[in-house]
């Protein structure tokens, strides 16, 4: 059997704020699997920014374990969590990041430059990638002549260009309309069908049910659903 490509054990982080200290995450434990799709639920103050920067290798917990690929997250210096963000995590943001002087091609193949791919094969896997999301049509053009869709479908392809093995979705529907909101929910889950294992972050239930598992976090502790009333959310 093998093991998930994600165990996180006790996982704890705390702040201090006006002289109280805030429990982030208080012994957050989770396994995920390659291929799943997982939503992680919360409102706002829940602890799902920190999960999420803890997953994506952008922070470390104070204490716990946190295991990717079987490899201990907590044991790796500055350098080596900037190749796994690099070669491992594919991010898709809310505001997309997208550089509004780069064309949506140059966008999408920024992560190789950062990897020193090779020129011409850098822009055949950036114009792939954009093939995926239906976007190859729109390689030349720039941030600002895309509508939100699309500027979020690019976002995705250069998520993908470097086949990392998860991505991780911070309120990518944020900022759409609910039309375009399922659009891109669709090729999520498209691209779940696919193999990649998709961790999506969000405070929206109707979002969070178009995933294959889903799970809530409160005051910094995690809930798997199976029907109770978790905060503010009803999870069935």
């Amino acid at each position: 059997m093998t093991k998930p490509i994600i165990q996180i054990k006790d996982l704890m982080k705390t702040y201090q704020l006006g002289g109280e200290t805030v429990h982030a995450l208080n012994k957050v434990s989770i396994e995920i699997e390659q291929g799943e799709f997982l939503a992680i639920i919360g409102p706002s103050g829940s602890g799902k920014s920190t999960l999420m920067n803890m997953l994506g290798c952008l922070d470390r917990p104070q204490s716990g374990t946190y295991l990717l690929d079987g490899k201990d997250i907590r044991k790796m210096n500055d350098n080596q969590l900037a190749t796994i963000r690099n070669k491992k995590i594919g991010f898709i943001f809310q505001n997309f990041n997208l550089l509004t002087k780069l064309t949506a091609l140059e966008n999408v193949e920024l992560p190789l430059l950062y990897s020193g791919v090779p020129t011409k094969e850098r822009r055949e896997r950036a114009l792939k990638s954009l093939e995926k999301v239906g976007l190859k049509d729109r390689a030349s053009h720039l941030p600002t002549q895309l509508s939100g869709g699309q500027q979020q479908r690019v976002a995705i392809a250069r998520a993908l260009v470097g086949n990392p093995s998860i991505l991780l979705a911070d309120e990518p529907t944020g900022a759409l309309d609910s039309k375009t909101s399922k659009e891109i929910l669709l090729i999520m889950q498209e691209l779940n069908e696919l193999g990649h294992t998709i961790i999506l972050i969000t405070h929206d239930l109707a979002i969070a049910k178009q995933a294959k598992r889903m799970v809530s976090i409160q005051d910094g502790q995690l809930q798997e659903n199976g029907g109770e009333l978790v905060g503010n959310y009803s999870i069935y």
